[in-house]
C-alpha cells in the first residue's frame, strides 16, 4: 500500500453526510486512504453500510435525514460515540432535479432547497459547534459548478448551491477566529448517478438524445472528458489537509476549465 500523501490526516476523524454512492463515496475513500477513520451519514443506512464495509479503516455507517434537526443532531452524536471525535466535517448530501423555471413546482423548488441549503446549514451548524469547542478542525461543503453560473432547467437547484457558497463564506468569517477553516468545493459535470438521471431528463426536456447532452458536456471542458468522482475527492482531501491551512471562505472549481473565474 502506498505512503498517504498527507500523513498528518492519520488518526483524524470525518463525519461525511451523503457519503452511500457518487462523490461522497469517493471523498470517504480517498480520506480512508490516508488514515482518516470516516463516520459515513446518509439517509440510505443498508447503502452506507455497504460502503463502510468497503472502505474498511473503522468507518462506520450513519443513518441520517439532513433536512431535519433531530436526525442531524443525533446522527453526530452517534458518529462522536463511535469513532471517539471529529475533526472534519464534509457536508455533501445533495439532490437535484429538472425543470423549466417557468413551470417548476413548489415541490420541487422546496426539495432542492431543503437537502442541499438547510442540509448544509444544519450540517455545519451543529458539526460546527463542536469544532469551536474543540478549537480545530475544518468543513469542506460540496457545492456545484451550477454555484458559479446559472443552469438552465436548474434554476432552483442553481439558487440553492449559489445559497452554499454565500453561507460558506459567512460562516468562514465567523469561525476563523476560532480556527476552524471553511470551504467548498464546485463540480463540474461528473459522472454519477445523479448525472445519469440529468442527462435523462435534459434530453427529454430538450427534444433530444441522451447522447447528445453527453456530448455537449464533454464539448464544454477544455480538458476534454467528464469528471469523475475521484477528480472532486482529492480536491476535498487536500483541503482538509494542512497544506490547505490558510485557506478558508473559498468555492474550489474543479471542472476541467468549465468555468474559470
Amino acid at each position: 500500500m502506498s505512503q498517504p500523501v498527507f500523513p498528518e490526516l492519520r488518526g483524524r476523524r470525518a463525519f461525511l453526510t451523503g457519503g452511500a454512492t457518487g462523490i461522497g463515496f469517493s471523498i470517504a475513500k480517498a480520506l480512508a486512504a490516508q488514515g482518516v477513520i470516516i463516520a459515513l451519514a446518509d439517509i440510505d443506512l443498508a447503502a452506507a453500510q455497504r460502503a463502510v464495509s468497503e472502505i474498511g479503516g473503522g468507518a462506520v455507517a450513519v443513518e441520517v435525514d439532513v433536512r431535519k434537526r433531530d436526525s442531524v443532531e443525533q446522527a453526530f452524536a452517534t458518529a462522536l460515540e463511535r469513532i471517539g471525535g471529529c475533526e472534519i466535517v464534509i457536508a455533501n448530501a445533495g439532490v437535484s432535479t429538472m425543470q423549466k423555471a417557468l413551470e417548476l413546482t413548489d415541490q420541487e423548488w422546496d426539495f432542492n432547497f431543503d437537502v442541499n441549503t438547510r442540509g448544509i446549514f444544519l450540517t455545519n451548524q451543529i458539526a460546527g459547534r463542536h469544532l469551536v469547542a474543540e478549537g480545530k478542525g475544518c468543513i469542506v461543503n460540496t457545492a456545484s459548478l451550477a454555484a458559479k453560473v446559472g443552469a438552465p432547467l436548474l434554476a432552483h437547484y442553481s439558487a440553492s448551491k449559489f445559497a452554499v457558497l454565500g453561507w460558506t463564506q459567512a460562516l468562514a468569517r465567523e469561525l476563523a477566529p476560532s480556527g476552524i477553516r471553511v470551504n467548498a468545493v464546485c463540480p463540474g459535470f461528473v459522472k454519477t448517478g445523479m448525472q445519469s438521471r440529468e442527462i435523462e431528463w435534459e434530453a427529454s426536456l430538450r427534444g433530444i438524445s441522451a447522447e447528445q447532452v453527453f456530448n455537449e458536456y464533454v464539448a464544454q471542458t477544455p480538458l476534454g472528458r467528464i469528471e469523475t468522482p475521484e477528480d472532486v475527492a482529492d480536491v476535498v482531501v487536500f483541503l482538509c489537509s494542512d497544506s490547505a491551512r490558510f485557506m478558508t471562505g473559498q468555492g474550489i472549481n474543479v471542472t476541467g476549465g468549465v468555468y474559470m473565474t
